[in-house]
């Protein structure tokens, strides 16, 4: 399971070649293919080729012009119109086909959460309860947030404030056989917990199990490639911290 990409190159390649030596059978990703950085025709061939899912994220729906950018950051603002400007037409073809939630496996999948799932970061439990209520699945994976993170209530819980939750390091892994959950696998090309490492989730869809990892990758080589493309140096600075 994989999130917010953000035409990471280099850090999208690093991922896939770790999900390759694990026992994964498919990629699931979650959307915003593209965004922040400065390879988003190469990381949409990507996952076209390797995703078996693919949801549409905001940043992917502000690029087709399908989304108003106006609460958009303005580094973010400068990299969709960035992003407009270089696109191959098969990288929009590929994005217009894409949702922002699915149904697979029993797992329900936003790009942000079940409530909306396009625009809501679930960061609190109170948003987290919301999302387990509007949820049909027992399980819903979700991304936006950049932040690798659980939340969960105990099964047939029907009082609110019953839900607890955390961030999720490097290893964490989970027992989700019972009650409801919500986990977001973290970002992929621009995490913002602090630890600029890749981030990615594995699920065992037979044992109900979630485990949290975290891939280095060339994150000097993601950068210059921001900064040759013109875009805003801030978005390659914050590569290096995480943030």
């Amino acid at each position: 399971m994989i999130s917010d990409i953000h035409s990471n190159l280099q850090a999208f390649e690093a991922v896939l070649a770790a999900i390759e030596e694990s026992e994964a059978e498919e990629v699931w990703c979650l959307g915003d293919l593209v965004g922040y950085g400065a390879e988003p025709d190469a990381c949409t061939a990507l996952a076209r080729e390797r995703c078996a899912v693919c949801l549409v994220g905001n940043h992917d729906l502000a690029v087709l012009g399908a989304l108003d950018v106006s609460a958009f950051s303005e580094t973010a603002k400068a990299a969709v119109e960035w992003t407009r400007g270089v696109a191959a037409q098969e990288t929009t073809e590929f994005l217009a086909g894409l949702r922002p939630s699915l149904s697979r496996q029993g797992f329900g999948l936003f790009h942000a959460s079940p409530r909306d799932p396009v625009w809501e970061y679930v960061l609190t439990v109170d948003q987290a309860e919301a999302g387990l209520d509007a949820q049909a699945e027992r399980v819903g994976l979700i991304g936006h947030s950049h932040v690798a993170l659980f939340f969960t209530r105990p099964a047939g819980s029907s009082r609110p404030g019953q839900a607890t939750g955390a961030q999720a390091g490097e290893g964490a892994e989970l027992a989700i056989a019972d009650g409801g959950w919500l986990l977001n696998p973290g970002s992929v090309g621009q995490p913002r917990d602090g630890d600029p490492r890749a981030a990615w989730l594995e699920l065992d869809t037979e044992r109900w199990s979630a485990r949290f990892h975290r891939t280095p990758y060339d994150v000097e080589a993601a950068a210059s490639a921001i900064r040759r493309a013109g875009l805003p140096g801030s978005l390659a600075e914050r590569l290096s911290v995480g943030r």
